[in-house]
């Protein structure tokens, strides 16, 4: 079993910067952690899950979707068990939940069913 809790989102005018937090735990993500990829995603009311961002915990090769790249940061921290994502120059079209996903093959994917574990979500809202 592999638990995720995502915290760091909330209110912030475009422009402006965010860093989302991810803590991973659970038996199964202990024993195996490197063999885990961690991703994020995003969603917004009527639509599918949209893929932002993902790690492969074990040699940290990272993939971007097109619209965050050079402007979002994934990475991860082995000591803590946690996946960050910094977002920075947010514009009003990043406004969603955020998603903290689990893939426990070591393969990079970015299809949301390509993933085991999901966290609750973290709600991120830029202002115009």
């Amino acid at each position: 079993q592999v638990h995720l809790v995502e915290s760091g989102g909330g209110l912030v005018q475009a422009g402006g910067s965010l860093r989302l937090s991810c803590v991973a735990s659970g038996r199964t993500f202990s024993n195996h952690f490197s063999s885990y990829v961690m991703g994020w995603f995003r969603q917004t009311p009527g639509k599918e899950r949209e893929f932002v961002a993902a790690i492969m915990w074990s040699d940290r090769s990272i993939i971007y979707a097109d619209s965050v790249k050079g402007r979002f940061t994934i990475s991860r921290d082995n000591v803590k068990n946690t996946v960050y994502l910094q977002m920075n120059s947010l514009k009003p079209e990043d406004t969603a939940v955020y998603y903290c996903a689990a893939r426990d093959t070591p393969q990079l994917r970015v299809g949301s069913k390509e993933y085991n574990y999901w966290g609750q979500g973290t709600q991120v809202t830029v202002s115009s």
